[in-house]
């Protein structure tokens, strides 16, 4: 579906397809545990969180250069200006990059090469969010905080991903608290796996301005008109919530029923290459299996830009939000 949105919750990493993982194995001399693109394509079945991650964090292991991973960001761009994509807010996830030894200024530098022509290459204004591993330690985020220093003319905000349960958002209250004297927006994964007092704690400890997820924030009414009352925006991915099993099936999803509420919702694509769909795909699905009429997908839209990190740009913002009611399906 080409009406114009913006992509809030996706992970570059996580755009990752088949082919791009092999023709950059082979440009890096990295053997693949994997016949060929089918066989790649195959092991992403998944039966929760954990196994996706395990995968995700094993592919890594092809981006080792600059080049790789502007390549991989502008295999991304091209998929999702098709699509209908104006603006992306791209996390990345740094730790797993140092962690395999690429230098964190390899990965900014990569990834600015395709966003700094972004917009004259694919129409799509960008925003860079750098993103901590809630299983890794309070400590490492805090360095990885430190690190990115030289880098913050080109990140715009925080956020922090990975595996929730076991994992709340409190463990990084000091990190939220520096990056927030640096001016960095704030994000955070909460209430996909884990509980709704997850994503208060986000809002009320770390200060976050969106919530990525956020689903089970429909178990606490409270929480419900809290959300609705400060307009907290929430970047949903529903492909990625069936493949993850976060929902049984798609048709299962609360997002109707969240708009219904007045939650400031958005549909975004997370790991587009493993979960089957990119951002005009989860449009599609929404629309095809929950029923949504054409008014509620331009909400969805509305929304999208509405929540963006555009504060510094609103006449952009408000071309954007044009775009959007001028579409005709």
């Amino acid at each position: 579906m080409s009406l114009p949105k913006a992509e809030l919750h996706l992970h570059i990493e996580g755009t990752l397809e088949p082919e791009l993982a092999f023709e950059l194995a082979a440009r890096n001399g990295v053997t693949l545990p994997y016949a060929d693109t089918d066989a790649l394509r195959e092991a992403y079945r998944f039966e929760d969180l954990q196994s996706f991650l395990n995968l995700y964090y094993e592919l890594m292991a092809v981006l080792r250069t600059e080049r790789d991973f502007a390549d991989l960001a502008d295999a991304y761009l091209t998929r999702a200006a098709a699509q209908g994509v104006r603006h992306v807010e791209m996390f990345f996830d740094p730790q797993a990059h140092t962690a395999r030894g690429v230098a964190l200024g390899i990965v900014v530098e990569g990834l600015w090469r395709a966003l700094e022509k972004s917009v004259e290459t694919h129409g799509i204004s960008t925003r860079l969010i750098m993103c901590f591993l809630r299983d890794e330690s309070a400590a490492s985020a805090m360095e990885t905080l430190r690190a990115a220093r030289p880098y913050l003319d080109r990140i715009t905000g925080i956020g922090l991903d990975s595996a929730e349960v076991g994992h709340p958002p409190v463990k990084f209250r000091e990190v939220y608290e520096a990056a927030a004297r640096l001016g960095l927006r704030r994000v955070a994964h909460a209430g996909e796996e884990g509980p709704p007092e997850y994503i208060t704690e986000a809002l009320d400890v770390l200060g976050v301005e969106r919530v990525d997820h956020g689903l089970r924030c429909m178990e606490d009414p409270a929480l419900v008109e809290r959300l609705v009352r400060e307009r907290i925006p929430l970047t949903l991915c529903p492909l990625s919530n069936v493949r993850l099993r976060t929902v049984d099936t798609l048709a299962d999803h609360p997002l109707p029923a969240m708009l219904d509420a007045g939650l400031l919702c958005t549909v975004n694509s997370d790991d587009p290459a493993y979960f089957g769909g990119y951002a005009g795909d989860n449009f599609d699905a929404v629309h095809r299996t929950l029923g949504l009429s054409e008014e509620r997908l331009r909400e969805l839209a509305r929304n999208s830009f509405t929540a963006s990190f555009l504060e510094d740009d609103e006449e952009r913002r408000a071309r954007y939000l044009a775009e959007v009611d001028a579409y005709e399906f």
